[in-house]
């Protein structure tokens, strides 16, 4: 969700699917978007306010549908303000703007809808969805992705490249329980039986993947770290980026809105 500023240091290397996927949707969407975002633009509309407004409407989605079990109407919502994600990069690219501001903006606006996403999720188990082991789970759903984010925000804080792609990503967390809860809400909107386990299950892989990915990140931070300090003591100057990051985890494909609108 933001306007994109530029890669600093050694850019972790994506897989093969997440360069494909990232390559084709940015193609798609940059086609489909750039019309609308024009628009925006000539009537004096900011990438900002389009941050925020997009924002907004997820957490509304999120806050709103997700607790009384409407898990198919919400994700429809915020499936629709996520679009916001792209527009707003977009709209940054053809005003020519690459804003630290809109960096920190976008970033700090991502880890918010993060939260309401799987703070609905948790307010469904412990109210009407009568599950406290799920309740648990979205919890921890919300916590980790905090905190996966800041390793790398403060990984590169301290001029570390930290170049690694982890296992479930941001782009990975959504994706994957934001179209479990549009299937699962199936079940309660349709009356679709036996679908509505899609959601536990997505819970416990964005769980799972998270843990994984945070280890990565933290063994990649370790084993960059010793390098940079060893590259110290004999007085060679390792690759490294800005001991300033602009934005949490601007160089992996977990929040490409930065450099692109293919992010989630």
């Amino acid at each position: 969700m933001g306007q994109p500023v530029a890669s600093r240091g050694r850019a972790a290397t994506p897989t093969v699917g997440k360069a494909m996927l990232n390559k084709y949707a940015r193609a798609f969407f940059t086609r489909v978007l750039t019309p609308f975002a024009a628009f925006l633009i000539r009537r004096g509309v900011s990438p900002d306010t389009v941050t925020i407004l997009g924002t907004a409407g997820v957490m509304a989605g999120a806050l709103v549908f997700f607790p009384r079990g409407e898990l198919f109407w919400g994700t429809i919502v915020i499936t629709l303000f996520v679009f916001s994600d792209m527009v707003d990069g977009n709209m940054a690219r053809q005003l020519g703007r690459s804003s630290r501001w809109g960096a920190f903006l976008d970033s700090t606006l991502d880890r918010v809808a993060d939260s309401a996403i799987f703070g609905g999720f948790a307010l469904w188990y412990a109210g009407d969805g009568d599950n406290n082991v799920l309740c648990a789970v979205s919890i921890f759903c919300l916590a980790s992705g905090q905190v996966v984010s800041y390793t790398k925000a403060r990984g590169e804080s301290i001029g570390l490249p930290v170049a690694v792609n982890g296992l479930v990503e941001r782009a990975e967390r959504l994706v994957i329980s934001l179209v479990a809860a549009g299937l699962a809400g199936f079940h309660e909107t349709f009356g679709v039986p036996g679908i509505q386990v899609l959601l536990p299950i997505a819970l416990w892989i964005v769980a799972v993947g998270s843990v994984v990915t945070l280890v990565q990140r933290v063994v990649t931070v370790r084993r960059e770290a010793a390098e940079a300090d060893a590259a110290a003591d004999t007085g060679t100057s390792p690759q490294s980026t800005s001991p300033r990051s602009t934005s949490p985890e601007s160089n992996s494909s977990e929040n490409t809105s930065h450099s692109s609108e293919a992010s989630s």
